[in-house]
C-alpha cells in the first residue's frame, strides 16, 4: 500500500508548514503533493522548500479541482486528503488514519476533530462527513473524480453521497487536539464570513447535485 497525501492550498503560506512537517515525519506516507490553487501569496514557494511535489493551478478553481489535479499527479494506490490550515496535527494522527484504513473494514476513513476548538469539535460531531481529512483507494476516487472536480467546497458532500450510493463502508477516527484556522481569522471578520457563507452555499448545492 503506497499512500499519497494531497493537500489543496489557497493562500496558506503562513500555515502550510505546520501541516507539512508532521506529514513528512509520518512513516506510512510515501508521497506528498501540494496543489497551489491559484494563490496570490508564497504558498507554492513555501511548500517547495519542504521538498514536496508542488502542482500550481494558474487560477483559483476551488477545492474539488485542486484535489483532482493532485490525484492525477499522485503515484500511490491510496489517496489521503488533508486541509492546508490544520493546527495541532502530529505524525501520530496521520499514522492513526492510515492504520484505520489498513484494517480493511472500511473503504473510506474520515478523521474528525476532538478536544481541539469547541466550534470545530461541534461542527464535526453534527456533520462529520464535512471533514476534509479522509483516506480512500485511488480506484474509488476515480469513480468520484468527475463530480468532485466541479464541487468546490462541496467536494466532501459529493464524496459522501457517492459512498452511500455505491455502498462503500465508512468509518471515522478521532483526532484529539486537531482543529483548523477559521476563515474569519485568515481574512478578517467580514471577508471570512463572506467566504464561510459561500462555502455553506456550495455544500448545500452539493446535497442536491447528483454524484
Amino acid at each position: 500500500m503506497k499512500v499519497s497525501v494531497i493537500i489543496p492550498a489557497y493562500n496558506e503560506a503562513a500555515r502550510i508548514g505546520a501541516v507539512l512537517e508532521p506529514v513528512l515525519a509520518a512513516p506510512s506516507v510515501h508521497e506528498v503533493i501540494v496543489v497551489d490553487d491559484g494563490s496570490t501569496d508564497d504558498t507554492a514557494a513555501v511548500a517547495a522548500r519542504y521538498g514536496v511535489k508542488v502542482v500550481r493551478l494558474p487560477e483559483n478553481r476551488g477545492k474539488g479541482a485542486a484535489l483532482a489535479a493532485g490525484a492525477r499527479e499522485a503515484k500511490g494506490d491510496v489517496l489521503l486528503f488533508l486541509d492546508a490550515d490544520l493546527t495541532g496535527l502530529t505524525p501520530q494522527h496521520v499514522e492513526d488514519l492510515v492504520r484505520a484504513y489498513a484494517e480493511g473494514d472500511a473503504e473510506v476513513v474520515i478523521a474528525v476533530f476532538r478536544k481541539g476548538r469547541p466550534a470545530t469539535d461541534l461542527s464535526q460531531r453534527v456533520v462529520p462527513f464535512l471533514s476534509g481529512q479522509r483516506i480512500l483507494a485511488r480506484s474509488l476516487w476515480e469513480k468520484a473524480a468527475a463530480a468532485a472536480e466541479g464541487a468546490e467546497f462541496g467536494v466532501e458532500t459529493t464524496l459522501t453521497k457517492l459512498a452511500f450510493r455505491e455502498g462503500w463502508r465508512q468509518k471515522t477516527v478521532a483526532w484529539e487536539g486537531v482543529s483548523h484556522v477559521r476563515k474569519e481569522e485568515k481574512y478578517g471578520f467580514w471577508w471570512g464570513f463572506r467566504d464561510r457563507l459561500r462555502m455553506y452555499a456550495d455544500v448545500v448545492r452539493s446535497l442536491f447535485r447528483r454524484p
